[in-house]
């Protein structure tokens, strides 16, 4: 995905059917019943079922909760309803497991929605002095930045523009799994998840500010895996710093400060290349167009620190939402061949005329769409997200929710309703197709990359990395499982990710 799970870049990585992704909508059905109109006096907090402070803190802690927050989700519903109260170490939080009663709260958040006031994240940049980016950014401060990132990412035709470098990285993966197949008898690449994590960090690189990290090279370069680390604790440690009531924090200070050591490096690395990156084009004579996102922020004149501040979160955000989407796509393609080889005649009757996956061609798979759509249904990057209604009390379904109050909203347990979605836990992709077998279900069901004014501004960034990298791997693979090799589960680390390696073998067309 804490108060603020921040939302993925593109997943992040990953809305979340979403007009964005251009998959026909599937037969319109009657919804699911809408809940009830609030009553003439609603119920309040103390009325509302769920486990008491340290029944929560024992599932977080002792249960190891923090990696399994998902299944706490259904876990939830299952016992309390659609909507319940728990707490994530100190806060009080009410989780909402309906897309109906979901819509609600979205509905009612005003016009400068709030993750929350008590972010680990923005505790960190308040700390340092640093400038705050569009995850960390509140109120009006996050309204400026959403206009400026929103018109300068969300444009239709953007992608387009960064279609060049994605599909050049994509090529240094594709190359980069053969040779690793080639040097195993059953051409097996263990652990994809760590060769899909480094396409993520040179793609997103490349289109944030023009930069080659030689992640995909045989030698990765020093910096490069101390940043790849850097990232890997922020999110490890996210969930625990914001789990942990204050008094934790003193007696056991270690968490908090690797969580912000290993900002500090993320910072670090970002500040260098964007100020190389400013640096190269002052030299030739300024901004002009501009090819990345760094260039295009110089263009508006914005401030160093806030560039700063934005190219680093949106640098973060659009690593581990892209490579776990990625591995769990290849993942279950693998052990779905027959829609795996479904894709690959879509994907070469798309590139027969130009002979490239460009993006133009791959918006004529709508199989492809429908893969990542189905992926992110089964596995949200972000498995809840987060709202804060600041200046007034909310309706919930039955309950009257106080202002400030930390709502939850459970975007795994929605998108694994087997109301909404008939056989939930399968991987049926063609469901997304238009005339394949659509169930009713409300938008707020699956919402990858979210909804509204807080949905995710890199989403066609995200879709496009993602598109490449898939299309260019299926036409020259196929993708088979590791022999013998057991059934993968998910675990939450701020993202949901692959709880054990991911191991596929990939044979030459």
């Amino acid at each position: 995905m804490p108060p603020s799970l921040p939302p993925p870049l593109g997943a992040a990585l990953l809305s979340r059917c979403s007009p964005g992704l251009g998959v026909p909508r599937c037969p319109r059905v009657p919804p699911s019943p809408s809940p009830s109109p609030p009553p003439r006096h609603p119920r309040g907090l103390a009325e509302m079922p769920g486990p008491g402070p340290v029944t929560s803190l024992w599932q977080l802690l002792a249960r190891g909760g923090l990696r399994r927050l998902h299944e706490l989700q259904v876990e939830g519903r299952a016992r309390y309803g659609p909507v319940w109260k728990g707490n994530l170490g100190p806060i009080l939080t009410v989780h909402v497991a309906e897309p109906a009663l979901i819509a609600e709260v979205l509905r009612q958040e005003g016009p400068l929605p709030v993750r929350s006031q008590l972010s680990s994240w923005k505790e960190h940049r308040d700390r340092r002095g640093l400038s705050r980016g569009l995850l960390t950014a509140e109120g009006e401060e996050w309204q400026r930045l959403r206009r400026l990132l929103g018109r300068l990412l969300l444009r239709p035709r953007v992608a387009e523009g960064y279609a060049g470098p994605v599909a050049a990285v994509a090529g240094d993966l594709v190359r980069r799994l053969q040779h690793l197949g080639d040097r195993h008898p059953q051409r097996l690449v263990p652990d994809i998840g760590t060769e899909l994590y480094k396409f993520s960090l040179e793609g997103i690189s490349s289109i944030l500010f023009s930069s080659r990290l030689g992640c995909l090279e045989q030698e990765v370069p020093g910096d490069t895996v101390a940043f790849i680390s850097a990232i890997h604790t922020v999110f490890v440690t996210t969930l625990l710093t914001m789990a942990m009531p204050r008094l934790l924090h003193r007696l056991c200070p270690r968490p908090w400060h690797r969580f912000c050591e290993a900002w500090d490096h993320v910072f670090a690395f970002a500040k260098g290349h964007i100020e190389r990156r400013v640096a190269e084009v002052a030299a030739r004579g300024g901004p002009g167009e501009g090819t990345c996102v760094t260039d295009q922020l110089a263009r508006e004149k914005v401030p160093m620190e806030v560039i700063h501040g934005n190219v680093t979160e949106l640098l973060l955000a659009g690593v581990d939402t892209i490579s776990s989407t990625l591995s769990w796509s290849l993942y279950e393609l693998s052990r779905h061949p027959g829609v795996q080889e479904a894709l690959h005649q879509e994907l070469v009757a798309a590139v027969a005329t130009t002979g490239e996956p460009s993006a133009t061609a791959l918006s004529r798979v709508p199989l492809l769409r429908a893969v990542v759509k189905e992926t992110l249904r089964l596995y949200p990057v972000i498995p809840a997200n987060a709202r804060v209604v600041p200046d007034r009390d909310i309706h919930v379904g039955d309950y009257l929710v106080p202002r400030q109050t930390l709502i939850t909203l459970c975007h795994y347990v929605t998108s694994r309703d087997r109301r909404l979605f008939p056989s939930p836990d399968s991987f049926v992709p063609q469901r997304w197709l238009r005339g394949g077998g659509g169930s009713p279900r409300p938008p707020p069901a699956s919402l990858p990359f979210g909804l509204g004014g807080r949905s995710c501004v890199g989403r066609r960034l995200a879709e496009l990395e993602l598109h490449q990298a898939l299309a260019q791997i299926l036409l020259r693979f196929r993708v088979r499982p590791e022999p013998g090799g057991g059934r993968v589960r998910p675990m939450t680390r701020t993202v949901l990710v692959p709880e054990a390696t991911i191991n596929l073998r990939f044979l030459r067309r």
